[in-house]
């Protein structure tokens, strides 16, 4: 234990378990994978009708599991496992069901579905069945491979699996003689690939290659499944590129894997697993599966587009996709979800809302300097790795507020929403009131509510203040001085009276004429602009001002009307108020 760490070792007996070089020899040998980078996609096979559905509390039934299928085909998954025929009466006749829809000409002639077997002969029979009218499809055969599984599970040897294997696959390439008609080809999975001996996993794979005949223009599949994840993802991608090198037929061989999650890195697995020489990844949308469920096909697919590689799958309308998987597999997807889940784009953090806010502006102006629409300009804002609109997210919650925002994310969502773009040295007087008010409640304030902050700490104070009100005003200029003069009617406590102000401009002619009144103003900062272009748009003005003389206290003030003069005298009224209330 190093010298600076506290930490003492724990009451839990984790000298129960053994490490993966205990449990499985990964032949040691020069690594390329670290090296390489994944610059196109692999074939994506969702396999949510078969692994995802058993793992359900639910199943799904024929009306959902379709559902389901229509989406896959229409994002562009072009192999898809639709069940596992053999297992129940429902899988059968959803397969069925696709049948039909091939028959209609309802699924593209580009679309493979895959059916799933146990090695068991009546089983691969009923398959066989199940897939009778089908044009094309692939027969995925599976059997648990592994010591522990041998032993426990199975109670046969190496020779006795191999036998069966063996027997497996001269059956379904008999099956599969009698449909000349139809393209059907095979995919095997030595299930537990991760915990098997990596000679018996050779052994397994050439065996079946040669017995199906695998050629570059007819190739097998061979899927290597961490079904149940038992090291780093680094020993995965070993394991993966012991096999890429030594396979035989290598170039008639579509090499498969199949992450679980139990350590949580099925992501990195299958992405270190494709460095390693994968060309095929089986996962669900989401991440549905058993236990901690299979690797999330929508985080592979959306890495690669965050590194500018096409993933050759449509996520555009993530949300629509999310619904349709939440509805199918009655499971709620977690906000927390990369890409897919509510609060993904989102933050709350102050620092994050105002480094992101500024990087809107960056990339708004960065795309105009380039000449092209927002949409195509080069992406580069900080906290957001893709675009939200990229997947059909609007902007909208990308930056909430509550107690813990900061002043940028604030005015961002005033300026989007409201067309107030507050002055930086607004921003954080602001910000205090609205942490007031999220502390007060316990939770993140909409931008309806920010407005209505806004509204009655800056903007009423200037048209229905306590202690100053301003019943009539006039203002003129003379043409010869250039000079502003300022008659106004002014409420002050419950007296009132009529004053009047001389300056170079409004504002300095109305401050006249409150000092006139006993108020003594001086404008600190005063900024102006429009909320709109065109018609209907508004004026809002903002200024900050000492109230009382050099020994007053600062106050910012705010006003919004048609007239820019108008909403520019409410704002200092409005501060004036506001130091009254604040005495």
């Amino acid at each position: 234990m190093y010298p600076w760490n506290p930490q003492r070792p724990s009451a839990m007996p984790f000298h129960r378990y053994r490490p993966y070089e205990e449990r499985v020899n990964v032949p040691v040998q020069e690594r390329s994978w670290p090296g390489r980078r994944i610059t196109e996609a692999p074939l994506w096979v969702p396999v949510d009708l078969r692994d995802g559905n058993q793992a359900l509390v639910e199943p799904m039934d024929t009306e959902r599991k379709h559902r389901l299928f229509d989406l896959l085909v229409r994002r562009g998954f072009k192999e898809i496992e639709i069940g596992y025929p053999s297992a129940s009466r429902t899988d059968f006749d959803f397969v069925r069901h696709v049948v039909s829809l091939c028959a209609s000409g309802a699924v593209p002639d580009d679309v493979t579905p895959v059916v799933f077997t146990p090695a068991r002969p009546d089983l691969i029979d009923r398959t066989f069945e199940s897939i009778d009218g089908l044009p094309r499809a692939v027969v995925h055969l599976y059997i648990a491979t592994s010591p522990v599984w041998r032993d426990v599970v199975l109670g046969k040897d190496r020779e006795a699996v191999a036998a069966t294997v063996r027997e497996a696959a001269e059956r379904m390439a008999r099956r599969a003689a009698e449909r000349p008609d139809a393209d059907i080809r095979f995919q095997f999975s030595p299930e537990t690939f991760n915990l098997t001996e990596p000679d018996y996993i050779i052994e397994l794979c050439d065996m079946v290659s040669e017995l199906w005949d695998a050629r570059p223009e007819r190739p097998v599949t061979h899927n290597l499944p961490a079904t149940v994840e038992i090291a780093t993802p680094n020993v995965y991608a070993d394991q993966i590129e012991y096999m890429h090198r030594n396979l035989a037929r290598r170039d008639s061989v579509i090499l498969s894997v199949h992450p679980h999650n139990d350590r949580g890195t099925g992501v990195a697995c299958a992405e270190l697993a494709v460095l390693a020489g994968a060309q095929r990844v089986e996962g669900c949308l989401f991440g549905n599966g058993e236990r901690t469920g299979n690797v999330d096909l929508v985080t592979l697919a959306l890495n690669l587009y965050a590194q500018g590689v096409d993933p050759m799958v449509d996520f555009s309308d993530i949300d629509a996709v999310r619904d349709v998987v939440e509805h199918c597999n009655r499971i709620p997807v977690h906000p927390r979800h990369p890409y897919a889940g509510e609060l993904t784009h989102t933050a709350f953090s102050g620092t994050h809302q105002d480094a992101i806010s500024k990087g809107f502006i960056q990339h708004s102006a960065r795309a105009a300097e380039l000449g092209v629409a927002e949409s195509e300009a080069p992406w580069e804002v900080p906290y957001l790795p893709i675009d939200p609109a990229d997947i059909g997210r609007s902007y909208e919650a990308v930056i909430r507020v509550n107690s813990q925002s900061g002043k940028g994310g604030m005015a961002y969502l005033l300026r989007e929403h409201h067309g107030l773009d507050l002055p930086r040295r607004l921003r954080p007087d602001f910000s205090r009131v609205v942490q007031e008010a999220t502390d007060d409640s316990g939770r993140e304030a909409t931008p309806k509510e920010l407005y209505e902050l806004f509204r009655v700490t800056y903007l009423a104070p200037g048209t229905d203040g306590d202690h100053v009100a301003l019943s009539s005003w006039t203002v003129d200029r003379d043409p010869s001085t250039g000079a502003h003069r300022f008659v106004c009617t002014l409420q002050i406590g419950d007296r009132a009276g009529d004053f009047e102000g001389v300056g170079n401009g409004p504002l300095s002619a109305f401050v006249d004429a409150l000092a006139g009144a006993g108020i003594a103003v001086d404008i600190l900062d005063y900024s102006e602009h429009a909320t709109t272009a065109g018609p209907g748009s508004e004026a809002v003005a903002y200024a900050e001002c000492r109230v009382g003389g050099d020994a007053g206290e600062t106050y910012w003030g705010a006003g919004r009307d048609t007239s820019v003069l108008t909403a520019s005298v409410h704002a200092v009224l409005a501060a004036v108020n506001r130091a009254g209330a604040g005495r």
